[in-house]
């Protein structure tokens, strides 16, 4: 069955087949398909722009698991959502093409990225996240609701570890392994523009942590210990810890926007932003 996007009207199945015209799609029809965790390391050992690298992303079926969640979430909706196609395929990276920030997430949510799209986009984490990117002068825009709803990052590009919503948001340890080819080619594409790494979270630390050590960096053994506000140095480079805002972090208060603000004000100082 197909239902209209909640911005553009245009008809969609769940999941939206690649090429079928949802706003932001990189992939067609013929992009290259990866079914195993070889198939990810060698295209994205090979991947030569950020353009190739979302399309690529956005079809990767390596994870039995995560392709089976991902795509029955998509089939059966949250209530609210329930008229709406959902997206249901991985979420690529977004944002500047030459950042001197970088954010790194965890996964994409069941109900925001894996409906929308785009990372951190239609849940409440996502609104947290881009009011205080807002706030920062980092974003153009508060509102975060689709990947038609005109938000663009100014000097920031994000991206997740795992490209797929996990079930329980607990990707194993393979999943995570599998899928860290594809952050580690977002990297590389990106990293002679970076000045400050944001890792959302403890996972996301250690995640930031191997992407920085296999592109080249000196990490510490024993590594650096996350916490907010917590920064590791790399030779021009910043990684800065941040609490990540799920609701149970925000709806606590262990994580406050004033304390996101913080983190985003270091970050633009680490970065050379005025």
């Amino acid at each position: 069955m197909q239902l209209p996007h909640p911005r553009t009207g245009a008809l969609f199945t769940s999941p939206v087949s690649p090429g079928s015209g949802w706003p932001g799609d990189p992939a067609t029809g013929a992009t290259a398909v990866a079914a195993s965790a070889a198939t990810v390391e060698s295209l994205a050992a090979e991947v030569g722009s950020l353009g190739e690298l979302e399309a690529l992303v956005s079809v990767c079926r390596a994870c039995p698991r995560l392709v089976e969640w991902r795509e029955a979430t998509a089939a059966v909706k949250r209530r609210s959502f329930a008229d709406q196609p959902y997206w249901g395929r991985p979420a690529p990276g977004w944002g500047d093409a030459r950042p001197r920030i970088m954010v790194v997430g965890l996964a994409p949510a069941a109900h925001g990225a894996n409906r929308t799209g785009r990372i951190f986009t239609g849940d409440r984490s996502g609104d947290f996240l881009f009011a205080a990117l807002h706030r920062a002068g980092l974003a153009n825009q508060a509102l975060c609701v689709d990947a038609a709803d005109g938000l663009t990052l100014n000097d920031v590009r994000m991206a997740a570890a795992v490209r797929c919503a996990p079930p329980a948001n607990a990707p194993t340890p393979a999943e995570r392994a599998t899928c860290a080819p594809w952050l580690d080619a977002e990297w590389r594409l990106i990293r002679g523009d970076v000045r400050a790494v944001i890792a959302l979270g403890g996972f996301a630390w250690k995640a930031a942590l191997q992407m920085l050590r296999r592109g080249g960096a000196a990490v510490t053994v024993p590594a650096p210990t996350f916490g907010h506000l917590a920064a590791a140095e790399f030779d021009g480079l910043t990684l800065l810890g941040c609490y990540h805002p799920s609701q149970q972090n925000t709806f606590t208060g262990k994580l406050t926007p004033a304390m996101m603000d913080d983190v985003f004000a270091e970050a633009r100082r680490r970065a050379g932003i005025r």
